[in-house]
Parts: structure tokens; C-alpha cells; sequence
């Protein structure tokens, strides 16, 4: 026990939480942990210095917990968090970080770019979305067109009861799946409703079974 370090025990604490949340620890100054979640990963390193305007920094320069929505412009993706300080003697030496990919932000369509102009799609008919090509093409029910969003922002911005990151370059829509079947490595193969067929990667293979509950 005397030799466990903090490192260790930071380790082990991420492993008590949610897939969905990321956790990032600090000292006054810099990052000291850092454990990303699949749904979010703002490329924190240990021994990066704490960014002004980011709930670490507001947390440990008021010495209270901090809640809220931090936009796009402090880590590149927009995300939602709480931040706690922990105080010695009332002085606050660090605090800890639990991040959350944002929701909807109210809206429920995703707008294609097709030959004519634009077509707003409802959630419910995207079926899958997938990056080529250097773009980002949707798949929904009679329609397929393109996007500006990457799927790193998808992954943000489209509701998470709904829609998984199963591939680096796909994102499902489950409500779309029609069968699931094994394939090599222990990736699977998704039989979508519009009669294609998804990939999902041995990266995301676990944690897909696991929301999927299989």
C-alpha cells in the first residue's frame, strides 16, 4: 500500500465512472490525470498548463464548484461540466473535472446539403452518418446528402439515447439497426434499414455492446 501512487489510485477512481464522463484532474497550475471517455475526449495532457476560462480554472481561482456549458473555443469541442475544488486550510491546491458531451441544444434536425440547396431531416429518419472522401455524408430514409459537420461534432451535437460512434468514420443511428452480426476480432457488422451494412471496430466494440446490452 505504501508503494501505491496517486497516479494508480486516479486510475482506478476513472474506472468507477460513467463511458460517458471524462475526468481531468489539476494542481494549481497544470493537469495531473486525465481520463477521457468515448463520448468525449478534450486531449487533456498531464502536465498541461490550465487554460483561463475553463471550469478548472474558474473553480480553483474562486475556491467553489463551478457548472456549466463551456463553448467551442476553449478546447475545440463544446461541452458540459462540473468543477470542485479541493481547499488545505481554505486555500484551494487543485480541483477535479468531470466532463460531459453536450446535448441537442434544443434542435431535433439535421439539415442536408443535396444537388437543390438544403433539406432539414428529422432525428428519427437519419440512419447513419459516415466521413469519406474528406466529407461527411447522411444517410436517411429516401435521402442522402452531405453536411459541414465533422463526426467528431455529430457525436456532440446528435442525442445519445439515439445515436453511437461504432467506427472512426461511422456513426449509427440504433433505431436503424435491423441485425447485428459477429465478423473478425471481435467487430460486428450492422444491417441497416436502407439495406447497407455499418462496421463496428474493435475500438468501440465493447462499449457498443454494452449500451446495446448484449
Amino acid at each position: 500500500m505504501k508503494d501505491l501512487s496517486i497516479n494508480t489510485i486516479l486510475e482506478c477512481m476513472g474506472e468507477l465512472f460513467s463511458d460517458e464522463l471524462s475526468i481531468a484532474v489539476a494542481d494549481t497550475k497544470e493537469y495531473i490525470f486525465y481520463k477521457p471517455s468515448k463520448r468525449i475526449d478534450l486531449r487533456i495532457k498531464p502536465g498541461q498548463p490550465i487554460k483561463e476560462g475553463t471550469m478548472a480554472y474558474k473553480a480553483i481561482h474562486s475556491g467553489q464548484k463551478v457548472s456549466e456549458f463551456i463553448d467551442r473555443d476553449v478546447f475545440g469541442v463544446p461541452y458540459h461540466g462540473i468543477a470542485m475544488p479541493f481547499l488545505n486550510n481554505g486555500v484551494p491546491e487543485g480541483c477535479v473535472t468531470a466532463i460531459y458531451p453536450t446535448l441537442t441544444n434544443g434542435k431535433s434536425v439535421v439539415t442536408l446539403k443535396t444537388l437543390d440547396g438544403w433539406v432539414p431531416i428529422p432525428f428519427a429518419k437519419v440512419i447513419y452518418i459516415e466521413a469519406k472522401d474528406k466529407k461527411t455524408h447522411v444517410y436517411a430514409q429516401d435521402l442522402e446528402g452531405t453536411h459541414k459537420y465533422s463526426l467528431n461534432e455529430f457525436e456532440f451535437f446528435l442525442p445519445k439515447d439515439s445515436f453511437i460512434r461504432c467506427h472512426r468514420s461511422f456513426i449509427v443511428n440504433v433505431n436503424h439497426i435491423k441485425e447485428i452480426f459477429p465478423d473478425i476480432h471481435s467487430t460486428f457488422l450492422l444491417s441497416m434499414s436502407n439495406g447497407q451494412s455499418v462496421p463496428v471496430s474493435q475500438t468501440y466494440s465493447s462499449y457498443f455492446r454494452k449500451l446495446l446490452g448484449f
